[in-house]
């Protein structure tokens, strides 16, 4: 049995030529720290994360904007549409009207009958179903916005200028007026006014001084 000598303590063996240094054992890597390779691709990661973040952005901004284009497009697209139509239906109604004025005519005659009667009837019919519509009347105040004044008079039973006759009736689609209505005109007989309002002048007179209660 081999005896250990007193006051020494096995080393491990050295080779030649180390320094005392190599000989002892090297501390281990803390625990959790990560190593400087895990560390950079963590950030590669993210930046490229950040890059592809703002080009999603970008992408779904261009989207909202190319599908807001679009919307916009298929506004004008049905407003031209619509507009197109009307003016087509306009132009096709204004061809007609001369056809309307000769059954107007016919019916205030009395020829309004048989055959023809049945056949003006349905195109009547048939240009209300695409928007026509009629007006003018006697009686209502001039407007020179729809109406076109052909023959001018005075007269002492009207308080402003009115259409006492209609010589051509006026048509519309919606609020377009397609053709105005073609009146005769009257307006208060000159001086009329000014009689009117001394008569009621004397009146408010005559109110004011009558006979005194005894």
């Amino acid at each position: 049995m081999t005896e250990e000598t007193p006051g020494f303590e096995e080393k491990p063996d050295v080779p030649s030529g180390a320094t005392p240094d190599d000989a002892e054992p090297k501390a281990a890597p803390e625990e959790g720290a990560a190593p400087a390779g895990d560390v950079d691709e963590s950030a590669g990661l993210l930046a490229q994360l950040d890059q592809a973040r703002t080009a999603l952005g970008e992408r779904t901004a261009d989207l909202q904007r190319l599908q807001a284009e679009f919307a916009n497009y298929r506004r004008r697209v049905e407003r031209d549409r619509i507009a197109v139509k009307e003016i087509a239906i306009a132009n096709l109604l204004t061809e007609l009207l001369p056809v309307l004025d000769d059954i107007g005519r016919a019916r205030d005659h009395g020829e309004f009958v048989g055959g023809f009667k049945s056949v003006g009837e349905s195109l009547e019919t048939v240009a209300a179903k695409m928007g026509l519509q009629q007006f003018g009347k006697e009686g209502e105040p001039f407007d020179p916005t729809i109406h076109e004044a052909l023959m001018h008079s005075y007269a002492p039973d009207v308080t402003e200028t009115t259409c006492v006759a209609i010589l051509q009736p006026g048509y519309r689609i919606g609020e377009r007026t397609i053709r105005p209505a073609r009146v005769a005109v009257a307006e208060p007989q000159p001086g009329a006014q000014t009689v009117k309002a001394e008569d009621a002048s004397e009146a408010a007179e005559e109110k004011d001084n009558g006979p005194e209660e005894g």
